[in-house]
């Protein structure tokens, strides 16, 4: 099976600071792929090159079939960007929701502004999705009512509900009291369930050993070591993963 992401040789600078270092990565179609390392290990930084809210200084990245390279320009290139980030739902750490709008017209207003969607259309399949992630019933709510969990599952709903390929998830949980990160949670374990690839910036490490395929390792702009949940929980090659799993299971977490 091809893969539905593909980074290749993907560098990126700001300034003279390297942050990403000749990154190659691939994701197969309903994988889930947990990325964890220390803060400042680019984790966040390679999730937003993928949908080129970073241009990347180097390289090339595969999204369902579109290949995009490193320092385009002109339109040709907007154009490509542009399709990538239709086939890229992205859930932030903040939720980002417009407080002048419902619940419903959050999640609508990306199908019928962006794709041009009739409305009809979109309220049909933001309440699908609102429903997906547990929260029809608020549908008419403002995010200034709703809990920080909560506003983090419209959060999704607004992504699925441009019906993406491929959903980016940078650390969805952090900006939540410890008690709401289980709703959210539970929102992924479903959409992943669902056959939806994904591909997860997190520090929930019980997440990661649960739902992920594979596990990515990063470490000063590098993916030092990917496979299983399995082995890099148990058996981990490399002294930063080991350093890094051990750290969390002593209840520290960066």
């Amino acid at each position: 099976m091809s893969s539905i992401i593909k980074v290749t040789g993907l560098d990126k600078y700001f300034g003279r600071l390297h942050v990403l270092k000749k990154i190659d990565l691939e994701v197969k179609p309903m994988e889930v792929v947990c990325i964890i390392g220390r803060s400042g290990s680019g984790k966040s930084t390679l999730l937003r090159c993928i949908n080129f809210l970073e241009e990347p200084s180097a390289g090339t990245i595969e999204v369902d079939k579109l290949v995009v390279k490193a320092g385009g320009r002109g339109k040709e290139h907007r154009q490509l960007v542009h399709e990538v980030r239709l086939k890229t739902g992205m859930v932030f750490q903040e939720f980002n929701l417009f407080p002048h709008m419902s619940v419903l017209d959050n999640v609508t207003e990306g199908p019928v502004i962006v794709k041009g969607m009739d409305r009809a259309k979109a309220v049909q399949i933001a309440e699908m999705n609102l429903d997906r992630v547990g929260l029809l019933f608020k549908k008419d709510e403002f995010p200034n009512r709703l809990s920080g969990g909560q506003k983090q599952r419209v959060a999704i709903a607004r992504a699925l509900a441009m019906e993406p390929k491929v959903m980016l998830f940078d650390e969805p949980t952090s900006a939540l009291d410890p008690e709401l990160i289980g709703e959210v949670l539970n929102v992924m374990k479903k959409v992943a369930q669902e056959g939806m690839t994904m591909l997860v910036v997190t520090h929930e490490m019980g997440f990661a050993r649960e739902v992920a395929d594979r596990v990515v390792v990063m470490a000063d702009g590098e993916i030092i070591e990917e496979n299983t949940p399995e082995v890099i929980f148990k058996s981990p090659k490399d002294p930063r993963t080991k350093a890094l799993i051990d750290r969390y299971r002593s209840g520290g977490h960066e």
